[in-house]
Protein backbone atom coordinates (compact mmCIF):
# COMPACT_ATOMS: atom_id res chain seq x y z
CA UNK A 1 0.00 0.00 0.00
CA UNK A 2 1.19 3.51 -0.71
CA UNK A 3 0.56 6.23 1.84
CA UNK A 4 -2.27 8.56 0.91
CA UNK A 5 -3.06 11.87 2.60
CA UNK A 6 -1.37 11.07 5.93
CA UNK A 7 -3.07 12.80 8.81
CA UNK A 8 -0.98 11.33 11.63
CA UNK A 9 2.01 13.22 12.97
CA UNK A 10 5.44 12.09 11.70
CA UNK A 11 6.80 9.21 13.72
CA UNK A 12 3.50 8.24 15.30
CA UNK A 13 3.76 4.52 15.96
CA UNK A 14 1.10 1.84 16.40
CA UNK A 15 1.67 -1.77 17.45
CA UNK A 16 -0.79 -4.39 16.26
CA UNK A 17 -0.95 -7.46 18.53
CA UNK A 18 -3.02 -10.31 17.13
CA UNK A 19 -4.61 -13.08 19.17
CA UNK A 20 -6.68 -16.06 18.10
CA UNK A 21 -7.05 -17.57 14.66
CA UNK A 22 -5.55 -16.94 11.24
CA UNK A 23 -8.67 -14.99 10.25
CA UNK A 24 -7.73 -12.38 12.84
CA UNK A 25 -4.23 -12.21 11.34
CA UNK A 26 -5.72 -11.26 7.97
CA UNK A 27 -7.90 -8.63 9.64
CA UNK A 28 -4.83 -7.14 11.37
CA UNK A 29 -3.03 -6.86 8.05
CA UNK A 30 -5.97 -4.96 6.61
CA UNK A 31 -5.84 -2.59 9.59
CA UNK A 32 -2.08 -2.26 9.05
CA UNK A 33 -2.66 -1.21 5.44
CA UNK A 34 -5.25 1.38 6.41
CA UNK A 35 -3.01 2.82 9.13
CA UNK A 36 0.09 2.86 6.95
CA UNK A 37 -1.84 4.64 4.21
CA UNK A 38 -2.67 7.35 6.72
CA UNK A 39 0.93 7.86 7.79
CA UNK A 40 1.21 5.63 10.84
CA UNK A 41 4.32 3.57 11.48
CA UNK A 42 3.01 0.03 11.97
CA UNK A 43 4.78 -2.63 14.00
CA UNK A 44 4.07 -5.78 16.00
CA UNK A 45 6.33 -4.71 18.88
CA UNK A 46 4.58 -2.83 21.67
CA UNK A 47 7.77 -1.26 23.02
CA UNK A 48 7.90 2.43 22.20
CA UNK A 49 4.49 2.50 20.54
CA UNK A 50 2.15 5.44 20.97
CA UNK A 51 -0.86 3.13 20.65
CA UNK A 52 -1.17 -0.62 21.05
CA UNK A 53 -4.13 -2.17 19.24
CA UNK A 54 -4.97 -5.66 20.51
CA UNK A 55 -6.93 -7.67 17.97
CA UNK A 56 -8.71 -9.85 20.52
CA UNK A 57 -10.20 -13.34 20.35
CA UNK A 58 -13.65 -13.97 21.82
CA UNK A 59 -14.21 -17.62 20.98
CA UNK A 60 -13.95 -19.47 24.31
CA UNK A 61 -13.26 -18.49 27.91
CA UNK A 62 -9.51 -19.16 27.79
CA UNK A 63 -9.14 -17.06 24.65
CA UNK A 64 -11.05 -14.21 26.31
CA UNK A 65 -8.79 -14.38 29.36
CA UNK A 66 -5.71 -14.31 27.13
CA UNK A 67 -7.11 -11.21 25.44
CA UNK A 68 -7.68 -9.46 28.78
CA UNK A 69 -4.17 -10.29 29.97
CA UNK A 70 -2.67 -8.96 26.75
CA UNK A 71 -4.62 -5.72 27.05
CA UNK A 72 -3.47 -5.26 30.67
CA UNK A 73 0.15 -6.00 29.76
CA UNK A 74 -0.05 -3.46 26.93
CA UNK A 75 -1.34 -0.84 29.35
CA UNK A 76 1.70 -1.46 31.55
CA UNK A 77 3.98 -0.21 28.75
CA UNK A 78 2.57 3.30 29.09
CA UNK A 79 1.09 3.28 25.59
CA UNK A 80 -2.56 4.03 24.93
CA UNK A 81 -4.44 0.77 24.50
CA UNK A 82 -7.24 -0.05 22.08
CA UNK A 83 -9.26 -3.26 22.04
CA UNK A 84 -10.43 -4.46 18.62
CA UNK A 85 -11.36 -7.82 17.16
CA UNK A 86 -13.87 -10.47 18.15
CA UNK A 87 -13.99 -9.96 21.92
CA UNK A 88 -14.33 -6.20 21.47
CA UNK A 89 -17.10 -6.69 18.90
CA UNK A 90 -18.88 -9.26 21.05
CA UNK A 91 -18.95 -7.29 24.31
CA UNK A 92 -18.52 -3.63 23.32
CA UNK A 93 -19.65 -1.29 26.07
CA UNK A 94 -19.56 -4.07 28.69
CA UNK A 95 -15.86 -4.64 27.99
CA UNK A 96 -15.16 -0.91 28.04
CA UNK A 97 -16.85 -0.52 31.44
CA UNK A 98 -14.96 -3.43 32.96
CA UNK A 99 -11.57 -2.53 31.45
CA UNK A 100 -10.77 1.14 32.10
CA UNK A 101 -7.13 0.44 31.13
CA UNK A 102 -8.26 0.47 27.48
CA UNK A 103 -8.73 3.94 26.01
CA UNK A 104 -11.14 2.59 23.39
CA UNK A 105 -13.09 -0.53 22.49
CA UNK A 106 -13.75 -0.66 18.75
CA UNK A 107 -16.32 -2.44 16.62
CA UNK A 108 -15.74 -3.94 13.19
CA UNK A 109 -17.70 -0.92 11.95
CA UNK A 110 -14.77 1.26 13.05
CA UNK A 111 -12.24 -0.53 10.84
CA UNK A 112 -12.64 1.62 7.68
CA UNK A 113 -11.89 4.70 9.83
CA UNK A 114 -9.27 3.09 12.06
CA UNK A 115 -6.70 5.88 11.54
CA UNK A 116 -9.19 8.55 12.63
CA UNK A 117 -10.12 6.47 15.67
CA UNK A 118 -6.48 6.21 16.74
CA UNK A 119 -5.91 9.91 16.09
CA UNK A 120 -8.75 10.57 18.53
CA UNK A 121 -7.25 8.18 21.09
CA UNK A 122 -3.87 9.91 20.95
CA UNK A 123 -5.56 13.30 21.25
CA UNK A 124 -7.38 12.11 24.37
CA UNK A 125 -10.82 12.42 22.82
CA UNK A 126 -13.40 10.01 24.30
CA UNK A 127 -14.77 7.29 22.05
CA UNK A 128 -18.06 5.73 23.03
CA UNK A 129 -18.03 1.95 22.86
CA UNK A 130 -20.72 0.30 20.78
CA UNK A 131 -23.67 -1.70 22.03
CA UNK A 132 -23.26 -5.22 20.62
CA UNK A 133 -25.84 -6.52 18.18
CA UNK A 134 -26.36 -9.72 16.24
CA UNK A 135 -24.43 -9.02 13.05
CA UNK A 136 -26.37 -11.71 11.19
CA UNK A 137 -29.30 -9.31 11.17
CA UNK A 138 -27.31 -6.71 9.20
CA UNK A 139 -27.32 -8.78 6.01
CA UNK A 140 -30.18 -10.14 3.88
CA UNK A 141 -31.41 -13.62 4.74
CA UNK A 142 -30.86 -14.80 1.17
CA UNK A 143 -27.10 -15.35 0.57
CA UNK A 144 -27.09 -14.14 -3.05
CA UNK A 145 -28.62 -10.81 -1.95
CA UNK A 146 -25.68 -9.97 0.34
CA UNK A 147 -23.23 -8.81 -2.32
CA UNK A 148 -24.53 -5.23 -2.48
CA UNK A 149 -24.61 -4.68 1.28
CA UNK A 150 -22.52 -1.92 2.83
CA UNK A 151 -21.86 -3.93 6.01
CA UNK A 152 -18.22 -3.89 7.11
CA UNK A 153 -16.58 -7.28 6.58
CA UNK A 154 -13.10 -7.42 8.15
CA UNK A 155 -10.47 -8.88 5.87
CA UNK A 156 -12.49 -8.17 2.71
CA UNK A 157 -10.87 -4.85 1.90
CA UNK A 158 -13.85 -2.56 1.72
CA UNK A 159 -13.78 1.21 1.18
CA UNK A 160 -10.35 2.41 0.11
CA UNK A 161 -8.32 4.89 2.19
CA UNK A 162 -8.39 7.38 -0.70
CA UNK A 163 -11.56 7.14 -2.81
CA UNK A 164 -10.13 9.73 -5.20
CA UNK A 165 -7.48 7.24 -6.33
CA UNK A 166 -9.02 5.12 -9.12
CA UNK A 167 -6.50 2.37 -8.41
CA UNK A 168 -8.29 1.88 -5.09
CA UNK A 169 -11.88 2.25 -6.30
CA UNK A 170 -13.99 -0.85 -5.61
CA UNK A 171 -15.58 -0.49 -9.04
CA UNK A 172 -12.18 -1.03 -10.66
CA UNK A 173 -11.48 -4.70 -11.60
CA UNK A 174 -9.73 -6.50 -8.75
CA UNK A 175 -6.50 -7.13 -10.65
CA UNK A 176 -6.09 -3.38 -11.24
CA UNK A 177 -6.71 -2.35 -7.63
CA UNK A 178 -4.08 -2.15 -4.95
CA UNK A 179 -4.54 -4.82 -2.32
CA UNK A 180 -5.73 -3.42 1.01
CA UNK A 181 -3.29 -5.44 3.08
CA UNK A 182 0.14 -4.93 4.62
CA UNK A 183 2.07 -7.96 5.81
CA UNK A 184 3.13 -7.98 9.44
CA UNK A 185 5.73 -10.73 9.04
CA UNK A 186 8.08 -11.92 6.31
CA UNK A 187 7.53 -15.68 6.51
CA UNK A 188 6.83 -17.85 3.46
CA UNK A 189 3.25 -18.67 4.54
CA UNK A 190 0.21 -16.40 4.58
CA UNK A 191 -3.50 -16.83 5.13
CA UNK A 192 -5.97 -15.84 2.43
CA UNK A 193 -9.49 -15.13 3.64
CA UNK A 194 -12.12 -16.79 1.45
CA UNK A 195 -15.16 -15.47 3.27
CA UNK A 196 -16.49 -14.06 6.52
CA UNK A 197 -19.29 -15.17 8.79
CA UNK A 198 -21.28 -18.37 9.03
CA UNK A 199 -24.88 -19.42 8.38
CA UNK A 200 -24.72 -22.55 10.50
CA UNK A 201 -26.39 -22.64 13.91
CA UNK A 202 -24.17 -24.95 15.96
CA UNK A 203 -25.53 -24.93 19.50
CA UNK A 204 -22.14 -24.33 21.16
CA UNK A 205 -20.84 -21.54 18.91
CA UNK A 206 -21.31 -17.79 19.32
CA UNK A 207 -19.19 -16.79 16.33
CA UNK A 208 -22.00 -16.14 13.81
CA UNK A 209 -23.62 -13.62 16.17
CA UNK A 210 -20.58 -11.35 16.21
CA UNK A 211 -18.99 -12.26 12.86
CA UNK A 212 -22.27 -12.13 10.95
CA UNK A 213 -23.81 -14.11 8.11
CA UNK A 214 -21.71 -15.83 5.46
CA UNK A 215 -20.28 -13.68 2.65
CA UNK A 216 -17.79 -14.94 0.06
CA UNK A 217 -15.09 -12.88 -1.55
CA UNK A 218 -15.09 -13.07 -5.34
CA UNK A 219 -12.55 -15.27 -7.15
CA UNK A 220 -10.97 -12.27 -8.89
CA UNK A 221 -10.36 -10.57 -5.53
CA UNK A 222 -8.77 -13.73 -4.14
CA UNK A 223 -6.56 -14.29 -7.17
CA UNK A 224 -5.41 -10.68 -7.14
CA UNK A 225 -4.50 -10.92 -3.46
CA UNK A 226 -2.79 -14.27 -4.00
CA UNK A 227 -0.62 -12.71 -6.72
CA UNK A 228 0.19 -9.81 -4.43
CA UNK A 229 1.12 -12.17 -1.59
CA UNK A 230 3.34 -14.18 -3.92
CA UNK A 231 5.07 -10.93 -4.85
CA UNK A 232 5.94 -10.39 -1.17
CA UNK A 233 7.63 -13.80 -0.96
CA UNK A 234 4.72 -15.99 0.11
CA UNK A 235 5.05 -19.59 -1.06
CA UNK A 236 2.11 -21.26 0.70
CA UNK A 237 -1.45 -19.94 0.89
CA UNK A 238 -3.70 -21.13 3.71
CA UNK A 239 -7.34 -20.56 2.81
CA UNK A 240 -9.31 -19.50 5.88
CA UNK A 241 -12.89 -18.61 6.77
CA UNK A 242 -15.48 -19.64 9.32
CA UNK A 243 -16.72 -22.30 6.88
CA UNK A 244 -14.72 -22.82 3.69
CA UNK A 245 -17.07 -25.48 2.31
CA UNK A 246 -19.79 -22.81 1.95
CA UNK A 247 -17.56 -20.75 -0.35
CA UNK A 248 -19.43 -19.61 -3.43
CA UNK A 249 -22.99 -20.36 -2.31
CA UNK A 250 -23.74 -16.63 -2.29
CA UNK A 251 -22.01 -16.25 -5.67
CA UNK A 252 -24.37 -18.72 -7.29
CA UNK A 253 -21.75 -21.44 -7.63
CA UNK A 254 -21.53 -24.16 -4.97
CA UNK A 255 -18.49 -25.62 -6.80
CA UNK A 256 -16.58 -22.34 -6.63
CA UNK A 257 -13.89 -23.65 -4.27
CA UNK A 258 -13.22 -26.68 -6.47
CA UNK A 259 -12.64 -24.30 -9.39
CA UNK A 260 -10.61 -21.80 -7.37
CA UNK A 261 -8.07 -24.26 -5.96
CA UNK A 262 -6.23 -25.00 -9.24
CA UNK A 263 -6.28 -21.31 -10.16
CA UNK A 264 -4.60 -20.37 -6.88
CA UNK A 265 -2.10 -23.21 -7.26
CA UNK A 266 -1.16 -21.84 -10.69
CA UNK A 267 -0.20 -18.39 -9.32
CA UNK A 268 3.47 -17.78 -10.10
CA UNK A 269 5.59 -18.28 -6.97
CA UNK A 270 2.97 -20.24 -5.02
CA UNK A 271 4.05 -23.85 -4.42
CA UNK A 272 1.31 -25.00 -2.05
CA UNK A 273 -2.32 -24.12 -1.39
CA UNK A 274 -4.01 -25.46 1.75
CA UNK A 275 -7.73 -25.39 2.45
CA UNK A 276 -8.88 -25.24 6.06
CA UNK A 277 -12.12 -25.03 8.10
CA UNK A 278 -14.08 -27.67 6.19
CA UNK A 279 -17.53 -28.69 7.41
CA UNK A 280 -17.97 -32.49 7.02
CA UNK A 281 -21.68 -32.19 6.14
CA UNK A 282 -20.82 -29.85 3.25
CA UNK A 283 -17.67 -31.57 1.99
CA UNK A 284 -18.81 -32.82 -1.40
CA UNK A 285 -17.10 -35.62 -3.38
CA UNK A 286 -15.95 -33.12 -6.00
CA UNK A 287 -14.24 -31.00 -3.36
CA UNK A 288 -12.59 -34.06 -1.83
CA UNK A 289 -11.25 -34.96 -5.27
CA UNK A 290 -10.01 -31.41 -5.93
CA UNK A 291 -8.11 -31.28 -2.63
CA UNK A 292 -6.68 -34.79 -2.93
CA UNK A 293 -5.60 -34.71 -6.58
CA UNK A 294 -4.89 -31.13 -7.72
CA UNK A 295 -1.15 -30.49 -8.23
CA UNK A 296 0.04 -27.77 -5.88
CA UNK A 297 -2.86 -28.27 -3.46
CA UNK A 298 -2.05 -29.98 -0.18
CA UNK A 299 -3.91 -33.27 0.25
CA UNK A 300 -4.99 -32.08 3.66
CA UNK A 301 -8.42 -32.26 5.24
CA UNK A 302 -9.10 -29.93 8.17
CA UNK A 303 -12.52 -31.29 9.06
CA UNK A 304 -14.64 -29.86 11.86
CA UNK A 305 -16.04 -33.09 13.32
CA UNK A 306 -16.53 -31.86 16.94
CA UNK A 307 -17.80 -35.30 18.04
CA UNK A 308 -18.78 -38.59 16.40
CA UNK A 309 -21.74 -39.73 18.47
CA UNK A 310 -24.83 -39.12 16.35
CA UNK A 311 -26.84 -38.28 19.46
CA UNK A 312 -24.40 -35.62 20.64
CA UNK A 313 -24.05 -34.20 17.14
CA UNK A 314 -27.81 -33.75 16.89
CA UNK A 315 -27.85 -31.87 20.19
CA UNK A 316 -25.04 -29.72 18.82
CA UNK A 317 -27.25 -29.06 15.74
CA UNK A 318 -24.72 -30.81 13.54
CA UNK A 319 -24.88 -33.85 11.27
CA UNK A 320 -22.87 -37.02 10.90
CA UNK A 321 -21.80 -40.13 12.77
CA UNK A 322 -18.75 -42.28 13.33
CA UNK A 323 -19.41 -44.38 10.24
CA UNK A 324 -20.20 -41.42 7.96
CA UNK A 325 -17.08 -39.60 9.07
CA UNK A 326 -14.94 -42.70 8.54
CA UNK A 327 -16.40 -43.03 5.04
CA UNK A 328 -15.47 -39.42 4.29
CA UNK A 329 -11.88 -40.01 5.38
CA UNK A 330 -11.74 -43.24 3.39
CA UNK A 331 -12.90 -41.43 0.25
CA UNK A 332 -10.01 -38.98 0.58
CA UNK A 333 -7.43 -41.70 1.23
CA UNK A 334 -8.70 -43.70 -1.73
CA UNK A 335 -7.54 -40.80 -3.89
CA UNK A 336 -4.33 -40.15 -1.93
CA UNK A 337 -3.33 -42.72 0.70
CA UNK A 338 -0.95 -40.22 2.30
CA UNK A 339 -3.59 -37.51 2.69
CA UNK A 340 -3.44 -35.66 5.99
CA UNK A 341 -6.43 -35.09 8.25
CA UNK A 342 -7.03 -33.18 11.46
CA UNK A 343 -10.02 -32.19 13.56
CA UNK A 344 -11.21 -30.73 16.86
CA UNK A 345 -13.51 -32.37 19.37
CA UNK A 346 -15.61 -31.17 22.31
CA UNK A 347 -16.04 -33.43 25.33
CA UNK A 348 -18.61 -32.93 28.09
CA UNK A 349 -21.31 -31.38 25.89
CA UNK A 350 -24.71 -31.32 27.67
CA UNK A 351 -26.31 -34.74 27.55
CA UNK A 352 -23.10 -36.59 26.66
CA UNK A 353 -23.07 -40.11 28.16
CA UNK A 354 -20.41 -42.76 28.69
CA UNK A 355 -21.71 -44.49 25.58
CA UNK A 356 -21.19 -41.28 23.59
CA UNK A 357 -17.61 -41.06 24.84
CA UNK A 358 -17.06 -44.70 23.87
CA UNK A 359 -18.33 -43.91 20.39
CA UNK A 360 -15.88 -41.00 20.15
CA UNK A 361 -13.07 -43.32 21.24
CA UNK A 362 -14.08 -45.77 18.50
CA UNK A 363 -13.95 -43.06 15.89
CA UNK A 364 -10.60 -41.65 16.99
CA UNK A 365 -9.08 -45.12 17.12
CA UNK A 366 -10.14 -45.90 13.55
CA UNK A 367 -9.77 -42.45 11.96
CA UNK A 368 -5.94 -42.24 11.90
CA UNK A 369 -5.92 -38.46 12.23
CA UNK A 370 -2.62 -36.60 12.05
CA UNK A 371 -3.63 -33.94 14.58
CA UNK A 372 -6.42 -33.80 17.14
CA UNK A 373 -7.54 -30.82 19.19
CA UNK A 374 -9.58 -31.54 22.31
CA UNK A 375 -11.71 -28.96 24.12
CA UNK A 376 -13.61 -29.34 27.37
CA UNK A 377 -17.12 -27.94 27.05
CA UNK A 378 -18.04 -24.73 28.84
CA UNK A 379 -21.13 -22.54 28.49
CA UNK A 380 -20.73 -19.60 26.14
CA UNK A 381 -22.80 -16.42 26.40
CA UNK A 382 -25.68 -16.29 23.97
CA UNK A 383 -25.45 -19.87 22.72
CA UNK A 384 -28.26 -22.41 22.66
CA UNK A 385 -26.11 -24.95 24.50
CA UNK A 386 -25.84 -22.68 27.52
CA UNK A 387 -29.55 -23.27 28.15
CA UNK A 388 -29.61 -27.00 27.48
CA UNK A 389 -30.45 -29.49 30.19
CA UNK A 390 -28.27 -32.46 31.04
CA UNK A 391 -25.15 -30.53 31.98
CA UNK A 392 -22.22 -32.84 32.68
CA UNK A 393 -20.55 -32.36 36.07
CA UNK A 394 -17.29 -30.41 35.94
CA UNK A 395 -15.29 -33.26 37.46
CA UNK A 396 -16.68 -35.65 34.84
CA UNK A 397 -15.88 -33.22 32.02
CA UNK A 398 -12.29 -32.97 33.25
CA UNK A 399 -11.95 -36.73 33.53
CA UNK A 400 -13.25 -37.20 29.98
CA UNK A 401 -11.06 -34.40 28.68
CA UNK A 402 -7.96 -35.96 30.23
CA UNK A 403 -8.86 -39.38 28.82
CA UNK A 404 -9.51 -38.17 25.27
CA UNK A 405 -6.47 -35.86 25.28
CA UNK A 406 -4.17 -38.71 26.31
CA UNK A 407 -5.69 -40.97 23.67
CA UNK A 408 -5.31 -38.24 21.05
CA UNK A 409 -1.61 -37.79 21.83
CA UNK A 410 -1.03 -41.53 21.57
CA UNK A 411 -2.95 -41.94 18.33
CA UNK A 412 -1.32 -38.95 16.63
CA UNK A 413 2.13 -40.25 17.57
CA UNK A 414 1.20 -43.61 16.07
CA UNK A 415 -0.02 -41.91 12.90
CA UNK A 416 3.31 -40.07 12.62
CA UNK A 417 5.16 -43.37 12.97
CA UNK A 418 3.14 -44.74 10.04
CA UNK A 419 4.94 -42.16 7.91
CA UNK A 420 8.42 -43.56 8.65
CA UNK A 421 10.20 -44.26 5.37
CA UNK A 422 7.70 -42.25 3.33
CA UNK A 423 8.54 -39.41 0.96
CA UNK A 424 7.18 -36.00 1.96
CA UNK A 425 7.35 -32.54 0.40
CA UNK A 426 8.57 -30.08 3.02
CA UNK A 427 8.21 -26.32 2.81
CA UNK A 428 11.02 -24.74 4.85
CA UNK A 429 9.64 -22.27 7.38
CA UNK A 430 12.68 -21.31 9.46
CA UNK A 431 16.43 -21.71 9.49
CA UNK A 432 18.01 -20.79 12.83
CA UNK A 433 21.26 -21.87 14.50
CA UNK A 434 21.70 -24.68 12.03
CA UNK A 435 18.19 -26.08 12.61
CA UNK A 436 16.03 -26.29 9.49
CA UNK A 437 12.34 -26.67 10.23
CA UNK A 438 9.41 -26.89 7.88
CA UNK A 439 6.14 -28.68 7.25
CA UNK A 440 4.99 -31.56 5.10
CA UNK A 441 1.71 -31.39 3.20
CA UNK A 442 -0.19 -32.92 6.14
CA UNK A 443 1.11 -30.28 8.59
CA UNK A 444 -0.62 -26.91 8.71
CA UNK A 445 1.17 -23.91 10.27
CA UNK A 446 1.23 -23.73 14.08
CA UNK A 447 -1.38 -26.41 14.80
CA UNK A 448 -0.20 -29.73 13.35
CA UNK A 449 3.43 -30.30 14.21
CA UNK A 450 6.45 -29.82 11.98
CA UNK A 451 9.28 -31.58 10.13
CA UNK A 452 12.93 -31.05 11.06
CA UNK A 453 15.35 -31.59 8.19
CA UNK A 454 18.67 -33.25 9.02
CA UNK A 455 21.85 -33.62 6.98
CA UNK A 456 22.05 -36.63 4.65
CA UNK A 457 24.89 -39.13 4.96
CA UNK A 458 25.80 -38.89 1.31
CA UNK A 459 24.36 -36.81 -1.54
CA UNK A 460 21.00 -35.11 -1.57
CA UNK A 461 20.41 -31.47 -0.68
CA UNK A 462 23.00 -29.33 1.11
CA UNK A 463 21.29 -28.53 4.42
CA UNK A 464 23.35 -25.38 4.90
CA UNK A 465 22.04 -23.97 1.61
CA UNK A 466 18.37 -24.22 2.51
CA UNK A 467 16.35 -21.04 3.05
CA UNK A 468 12.78 -20.25 4.19
CA UNK A 469 10.42 -20.80 1.29
CA UNK A 470 12.36 -23.69 -0.28
CA UNK A 471 10.28 -26.74 -1.14
CA UNK A 472 12.20 -30.01 -0.89
CA UNK A 473 11.42 -33.68 -1.25
CA UNK A 474 12.54 -35.61 1.84
CA UNK A 475 12.52 -39.09 3.36
CA UNK A 476 11.07 -39.47 6.87
CA UNK A 477 13.66 -41.14 9.14
CA UNK A 478 12.32 -40.55 12.66
CA UNK A 479 9.43 -39.13 14.66
CA UNK A 480 9.09 -37.14 17.88
CA UNK A 481 5.44 -37.29 18.88
CA UNK A 482 3.53 -35.72 15.98
CA UNK A 483 6.71 -34.16 14.58
CA UNK A 484 8.78 -35.75 11.84
CA UNK A 485 12.51 -35.88 11.18
CA UNK A 486 13.46 -36.17 7.52
CA UNK A 487 16.48 -36.15 5.23
CA UNK A 488 16.16 -33.83 2.19
CA UNK A 489 16.67 -35.71 -1.07
CA UNK A 490 15.87 -33.19 -3.78
CA UNK A 491 15.09 -29.51 -4.25
CA UNK A 492 11.66 -29.17 -5.84
CA UNK A 493 11.44 -25.37 -5.92
CA UNK A 494 13.93 -22.90 -4.47
CA UNK A 495 12.65 -19.71 -2.89
CA UNK A 496 13.28 -16.82 -5.27
CA UNK A 497 15.89 -14.20 -4.51
CA UNK A 498 17.93 -16.19 -1.98
CA UNK A 499 21.67 -16.30 -2.58
CA UNK A 500 22.96 -19.89 -2.84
Amino acid sequence: MSATSPSAEPGRRVALLTLGCARNEVDSEELAARLHADGWQVTTDGEGADVVVVNTCGFVEKAKQDSIQTLLAAADTGAKVVAAGCMAERYGRELADSLPEAQAVLSFDDYPDIAARLDAVVAGAPLDAHTPRDRRELLPLTPVARRDSAVVLPGHGGPAPDPADPALDERTPAHLRQVLRRRLDTGPVASLKLASGCDRRCAFCAIPAFRGAFVSRTPDELLAEAEWLAGTGVRELVLVSENSTSYGKDLGDPRALEKLLPQLAAVDGIVRVRASYLQPAETRPGLVEAIATTPGVAAYFDLSFQHSSETVLRRMRRFGSTDRFLELLASARALDPAAGARSNFIVGFPGETRADVDELVRFLTEARLDAIGVFDYSDEDGTEAAGLSGKVAAATVKRRYDKISALADELCSQRAEERLGSIVEVLVDTVADGVVEGRAAHQAPEVDGSTTLVAPDGGGVDLAALRPGDLVRATVTDTEGVDLVAVPDEMISAAPGAAR
